[in-house]
Formats: structure tokens, C-alpha cells, sequence
């Protein structure tokens, strides 16, 4: 990072950040006990110039080792708190959820891309309750999911015709899936093909995102006032970049809404949450209602189709490099579940492995390395050090799942680590309680989501074979277990084959697909 802050915008703002005199002590607060323990901060800049451009989880984890489980540090002149341990995690943002449940503000994204009001960009208080309500509604209660269960079902075995009719189209087919999931609930619109136009809408604003939120143009998050910064300003065009996406990320979350508004008028709509949200306040909608609603919509589409996509990619990457867990997780599907039908949700209890394999998947590589940061609203004392108010809080999820104290051998692949624990082990290294986050910012989808993961990646094992590719010579590929740096943590691009178990289990899956054309969401389950 210090490379990429190297910049004509980085010199501007230390010399803005000395004249309006922001300068902090880092080793006094306002209260009597000294900060917890971190590296040393320079003036004005914090921190900042010790973090590299990629993978800062594991930069934290290193910190880790010198200072503990808990670091103090400065981004500039913001207070920052680096959480690397689970027990430290729970202590502070679930037993005292009540100081710890805010957002630092994304200027960037709110302010500049446009990404409002999002869910979880909200700072805390009743319009962060109220669409935490909403999406609990839909995706959290029994009756909610199990209504949902049947898109789950048609949406799986979709996959994997696809995977099995172009496997080399692989990532592109699990990234339908998981939007596939997110736009048939919440809009009530499915997605078939990679080329459907709302699809290429969505991915078009996030891609865009991704691309707008460079190391140089954060720089807002952290001194705000950059973002009035005009264009001829020494080292603004980051800025300008991010500026130029905002129409993108408008129309991403504008449009689906007014579709559904439009099938409402024409009594053509889909049951979706939106139409929901919409039927229950149609006697009284105020703008403000409608935005929170595009707000909950584009906030499920964001946060569910990458994770989810994530997920999906690291297991199949795992099989290829482990096909020994693999031929594990057939046999003993074909032992309970047996190659006459498809696992369904029903099967899950009884499938151990399968359930041992997904968790150290989510271990492996959690989805979110660093999660969402928290905001503290006012200073706290933790063990004997004292925690300001305004400290920007970062769960460091890489890290808890790579404690070699709590997984041992962490950089391997080993679903065996989870078999023979008792209930009560097994419950506290099951690493689904920190990769959906913690306390009252948690997951409202992490159901829903979880389901969506079981389920393909069970229909995948009992229905294909996962093995290496190979080049144009012949020869196969092993393919190396890295990952990519951001916000979400994707396996870098791989080769791999998949191929039919057997043309009876094609005809399975084409049958039960089949046989759901007449079916009306709802009369199933799965």
C-alpha cells in the first residue's frame, strides 16, 4: 500500500491533514488506561504505510504474533482495532453488541459510487433495524425459507445441467447460480443464461464497484472532505474514477424495482420480497419507504451472489486437489442417500462428511477475510486498555479460522479435523459462527445462504467427478491453492474436469428438472 499511496493525492493530504491540525497522540485517550498494544504509527499517517497492497489479513496475523489477539492501530487519524482471535471477536462484538453494532461511514461507496441506503453501510439505529426486519422476514424464518426452498431446489439442478453440458464454462455457471438464488426471491425474475440482460446489469455495477474502490480512492473513507476534491486537484482521478460508476450502480438498483412495480400494475408479478414490501405498504409508500426497499434489494444482491460464488469456487478447487475427500464425500452419500435419487435438505443430519467437508471449506478461505468492519459509539475499556470512541473494528476471520491453536495444521485441507468431535467441540471450531459475522450486524441471509451452499455442493458430489485438467499437451494441471486479494477472497482462475457420474445420473437430474416445469413455488420442498 505504500507504493500505491505514493501519490500526488497522498503528498496534497498530509499537508492538508497538518494545516487543520488533525494530528492525535496515539498513546493517550480520554480515559486513564493506555491503548491496547499495535506497531508504532507515524505522524498524520497512522499505520497506513505499513500495510501492503494485498492480503492485509495476513499482515494482521503477523502483527498478531508480537502484539496478541487484540492490535491497535491508526489509519491516519482513525483509531482502528484488529480483532484475531474468535474469543476476542465474541467478547466485544456480541457480549457488548450494544457499543460495538455501528459502521464507520463509507464515503466512497455511499457518498461517491452511490451505494444507498445499503444495508450494511447503515449506521445503527431504526432505519438499519428496519431493513434488518425485513430481510429476517424473508430469509430467516422457518415458513419464510421454506417457501424458498423450492427455488433452492429448481436453481440447483439448473447448475448442474450447466456444469455438465459446459464444464469449462464452470465460474460463470456458479456465479448464475447464486444470482439465480438472490433475483428469483427477492424480484421474482430467474436468470437462465450468462447472457441475461439484468444479470450482465448486476454484474456490470459490481464489477464497477470493485474497480472504483482502489487503495488511492479510499483514501475518502478515512478524510472525507477528499471527496469534494474538484478534477484538476494534484492526484484526484481515482476519485473521478469512482465518480464515473455512480449512474452504473443507480440503474442497478433503480431498475429491478421499477420492473416489479410495473408487474404489479399489470397484475403479472412474481411473488419476491420487493413485491412483498411493496403490497404491504401500498396504502401509505413515501419515497423514503421506497428507497429502503431498493436499499434491502441491491444490498442482498451484493453481499449474497459474491460469498456465495466464493464458497462454491474454493470447493470445487479443493476436489481437484483433494480428490481422496472427495471419493469420501460420494461414498458415503451413495451409502445413505443412495444413486436411484438426489440429496435433498432432509438428508443433511445425516450426512456427517459432506457437513465436515463444507465447514473447512468455509475455514479454508472464508469468503470475507477481514468481514465488515464495526464502529465503537463510545470508548470501552477491555482488559485493562482503553478502546476510544470512533475506533473502526476489524474481525480478522482469515485469522480465526488459521489459529493453529484451535485448527491444527491450519494451511491444510482436512474435513477430518471436524469428524470425531463431541457436540460441544464441534459447535465451538465450527467456523459458520465467525464467517457470517457476529452480534446484531450477523448475517440476516446466513441461512438461506447456507442452504444454497449445502445443496449444490451435495448435488455436485452425488451427481459429477471433479479431477484435474489438462493442457493442450495432455498433461495434467495442478493447480496452485491461491486465492485473491479484496474484499471477497476468490480462488484465482483454475482448469479443471468435470464429468458425469453416469448417464443415469444425467437423467436424473434432467427428469427432476423436468418435472418442476408445472410446479408453482411453494407446493414443495426440497
Amino acid at each position: 500500500m505504500a507504493t500505491a499511496l505514493n501519490t500526488p493525492l497522498l503528498l496534497a493530504l498530509t499537508g492538508l491533514l497538518a494545516v487543520c491540525g488533525l494530528l492525535r497522540s496515539r498513546s493517550t485517550s480520554k480515559g486513564t488506561s493506555p491503548l491496547p498494544p499495535g506497531p508504532r504509527a507515524i505522524p498524520l499517517l497512522g499505520n497506513i504505510l505499513q500495510l501492503p497492497l494485498e492480503h492485509q489479513h495476513k499482515t494482521f496475523a503477523k502483527w498478531g504474533q508480537k502484539f496478541g489477539d487484540f492490535i491497535f492501530a491508526k489509519f491516519f487519524t482513525t483509531p482502528v482495532l484488529i480483532l484475531n482471535s474468535l474469543a476476542v471477536a465474541q467478547d466485544l462484538l456480541e457480549n457488548r453488541s450494544s457499543l460495538y453494532s455501528d459502521r464507520p461511514y463509507f464515503a466512497l461507496l455511499i457518498d461517491i459510487v452511490g451505494w444507498y441506503p445499503a444495508t450494511p453501510f447503515l449506521t445503527y439505529g431504526d432505519q438499519w433495524r428496519r431493513h434488518r426486519r425485513w430481510i429476517h422476514m424473508w430469509y430467516s424464518e422457518k415458513a419464510s425459507l421454506l417457501k424458498l426452498r423450492p427455488i433452492l431446489r429448481k436453481e440447483t439442478l439448473t447448475l448442474l445441467l450447466q456444469l455438465i453440458e459446459t464444464p469449462q464454462d464452470l465460474s460463470q455457471h456458479i456465479r448464475r447460480y447464486a444470482a439465480a438464488l438472490v433475483t428469483s426471491s427477492v424480484f421474482g425474475r430467474t436468470i437462465t443464461s450468462w447472457d441475461d440482460e439484468y444479470f450482465q446489469m448486476t454484474e456490470r455495477a459490481i464489477h464497477a464497484t470493485t474497480e472504483a474502490g482502489s487503495p488511492a480512492a479510499t483514501l475518502v473513507d478515512f478524510v472525507p472532505f477528499l471527496k469534494y476534491l474538484p478534477s484538476w486537484f494534484p492526484g484526484s482521478a481515482p476519485i473521478d474514477k469512482a465518480r464515473s460508476v455512480r449512474g452504473i450502480v443507480r440503474n442497478m438498483i433503480d431498475s429491478p424495482y421499477e420492473n416489479v412495480k410495473s408487474a404489479m400494475c399489470q397484475g403479472s408479478v412474481k411473488p419476491s420480497l420487493v413485491a412483498s414490501l411493496l403490497d404491504a405498504n401500498a396504502h401509505h409508500i413515501s419515497r423514503e419507504d421506497e428507497e429502503d426497499i431498493k436499499g434491502v434489494a441491491a444490498s442482498i444482491y451484493s453481499a449474497g451472489v459474491d460469498t456465495t460464488a466464493v464458497v462454491l469456487n474454493t470447493f470445487i478447487l479443493a476436489m481437484v486437489l483433494h480428490p481422496q475427500v472427495y471419493k469420501k464425500a460420494q461414498e458415503e452419500i451413495d451409502r445413505i442417500v443412495g444413486r436411484s435419487c438426489l440429496p435433498s435438505l432432509e438428508h443433511r443430519h445425516l450426512l456427517r462428511y459432506l457437513d465436515c467437508m463444507i465447514q473447512e471449506v468455509y475455514r479454508w478461505n472464508p469468503p470475507v477475510p477481514l468481514g465488515v468492519p464495526h464502529r465503537l459509539t463510545q470508548e470501552d475499556s477491555y482488559r485493562g486498555y482503553s478502546v476510544p470512541t470512533g475506533t473502526m473494528i476489524i474481525p480478522n476471520i482469515w485469522r480465526m479460522g488459521h489459529q493453529e491453536e484451535v485448527y491444527s495444521d491450519p494451511k491444510a485441507f482436512d474435513p477430518s479435523r471436524f469428524e470425531s468431535l463431541d457436540a460441544q467441540s464441534g459447535a465451538s471450531k465450527d467456523p459458520r459462527q465467525f464467517v457470517f459475522g457476529f452480534g446484531r450486524r450477523i448475517c440476516p441471509g446466513r441461512h438461506f445462504a447456507d442452504e444454497a451452499v449445502w445443496l449444490a455442493i451435495a448435488h455436485i458430489v452425488a451427481t459429477v467427478d471433479i479431477a484435474k485438467g489438462r493442457d493442450a499437451s495432455g498433461k495434467l494441471i495442478t493447480p496452485a491453492a491461491r486465492f485473491c486479494s479484496g474484499f471477497t477472497s476468490p480462488p484465482l482462475d483454475f482448469i479443471c474436469s468435470i464429468t458425469p457420474r453416469s448417464t443415469a445420473a444425467v437423467k436424473l437430474v434432467a427428469d427432476e428438472l423436468g418435472s418442476m416445469d408445472n410446479e408453482e413455488p411453494g407446493n414443495s420442498d426440497s
